[in-house]
């Protein structure tokens, strides 16, 4: 495992090419692109205000920079440096935007929801789209990028409408029986759309391509519902968390629940691998120490490192009990990532904030459970094997793999905290992100057995 230095970050903002060659990063009101492979800067550009959001078009021409304070996006070009384009959605204001499918057009969602601009970048035309609702994910893209749902909400009612994105022609337009629509996310295959209502009610509603109502799920009423959802990428199994602290396994022929998987805050089951990260007592030893120090041992000086060991089972996890009484309580199964080869699937309980529990989707059962000593602020897949990367919010990353899991101190100068990371499509290198800087981690290729 190696390390590049740090380099300068604001708003966590930083983000791989889909074609692997590039990296973006903000720093305040400078986006600067880079060669992944020699981080050399390729492009500097200047916008109009701090970014708050930056995103890549899919074939890795455009970026696209969101003001949303001032109302504006700035998009540049990678090809021709000169071209760029200002996108100002004046006194109806911005909360969102995002690139279409093909990277030519840009949809922008005003203040309250009011509408949806679509941008076209090739023949300057726009279209409208009207009564967006503002919930937690109201566009939903097919991955092959020839349709959009979209989310509405009208006469106190909810509706998905179909557009083709080619020429945002309006394929289906049906109401959904939800009483307050929370999202809305396709499978990986594009044939089915799942539709969930407010946590106020547990309920799920999955949709063919042409708005046949093809199966409700509800798994209990009168409770706190549904907290979060994902596909795997077969589009096989879907698994919905819920407030309950539990995942329901539905599959894709008859949208029944196969298995639901229990978060218990007691680990009993002696089959079950616990890794607990434990500190290690640190060792510098004086004949080794220099002035001014290097990268790593300041870094090694100033930070705790630690180990997994494999605890004992019995043993209790770190519970905490949720305040009944104020909103989004901090319970439930909040996060679930699949590992792209399907084999695994990684769940956070909220309850049990440090804890990740990896569960084996083949044998649909628990494999194992890893307890950090922090707070889990984020986690991904490796996009190519079944490798997941934590971070905690300190100076360390830390991976499993069915093979084991390992504990690494960012070698970093002075206070870098990993608030969040993300992959190379690769699968070879990480971007590790802190509130201020961020550095990229480079992993060696393990042979997938």
């Amino acid at each position: 495992m190696n390390f590049s230095e740090g380099f300068k970050l604001s708003g966590l903002l930083c983000k791989f090419s889909p074609d692997g060659k590039r990296l973006a990063s903000c720093v305040q009101y400078r986006l600067i692109v880079r060669d992944v492979n020699t981080l050399q800067i390729l492009q500097l550009y200047t916008c109009l205000d701090q970014i708050q959001y930056v995103e890549w078009s899919s074939d890795s021409l455009f970026i696209l920079c969101a003001m949303y304070k001032r109302g504006i996006v700035q998009v540049w070009s990678l090809e021709q440096p000169d071209w760029h384009c200002k996108i100002d959605e004046g006194s109806a204001g911005l909360v969102a935007s995002c690139w279409s499918p093909d990277g030519r057009h840009i949809l922008n969602t005003t203040e309250f929801h009011l509408r949806i601009t679509v941008w076209s970048l090739c023949t300057k035309s726009v279209s409208y789209i009207k009564y967006p609702k503002a919930c937690q994910q109201g566009i939903a893209f097919t991955k092959d990028g020839h349709y959009m749902a979209l989310a509405e909400r009208r006469d106190c009612k909810d509706f998905i409408s179909l557009f083709v994105c080619s020429d945002w022609q309006l394929l289906r337009h049906f109401d959904t029986e939800t009483q307050d629509l929370a999202g809305i996310e396709w499978a990986p295959n594009g044939c089915v759309l799942a539709v969930w209502d407010t946590c106020l009610e547990y309920k799920i509603l999955l949709y063919s391509l042409d708005g046949r109502l093809l199966s409700t799920y509800r798994a209990y009423e009168w409770s706190l519902g549904i907290k979060s959802i994902a596909w795997s990428p077969s589009s096989q199994f879907l698994a919905i968390g819920s407030y309950d602290e539990k995942v329901r396994i539905l599959n894709h022929v008859t949208w029944k629940k196969i298995t639901e998987f229990e978060h218990p805050p007691i680990i009993a089951n002696p089959k079950i691998i616990v890794y607990k990260e434990v500190e290690k007592s640190a060792t510098v030893e004086t004949q080794k120490l220099s002035f001014p120090p290097t990268r790593e041992l300041a870094s090694s000086l100033f930070s705790i490192p630690s180990k997994y060991d494999i605890s004992q089972v019995p043993m209790s996890l770190q519970y905490i009990k949720p305040v009944a009484d104020r909103a989004n309580p901090r319970i439930g199964i909040g996060t679930l990532a699949f590992s792209p080869d399907n084999c695994f699937l990684a769940t956070k309980n909220d309850n049990t904030p440090n804890a990740i529990w990896i569960w084996d989707i083949q044998k649909l059962k628990l494999f194992v459970v890893l307890e950090q000593l922090c707070t889990v602020n984020s986690f991904q897949w490796d996009p190519r094997q079944p490798r997941l990367a934590i971070c905690t919010g300190n100076s360390k990353v830390y991976l499993w793999s069915p093979a084991g899991c390992v504990s690494v101190q960012v070698p970093m100068e002075g206070d870098f905290q990993v608030l969040s990371l993300c992959w190379h499509s690769g699968g070879d290198t990480m971007a590790l992100l802190s509130k201020d800087n961020f550095c990229l981690c480079y992993l060696e290729r393990e042979e997938v057995k």
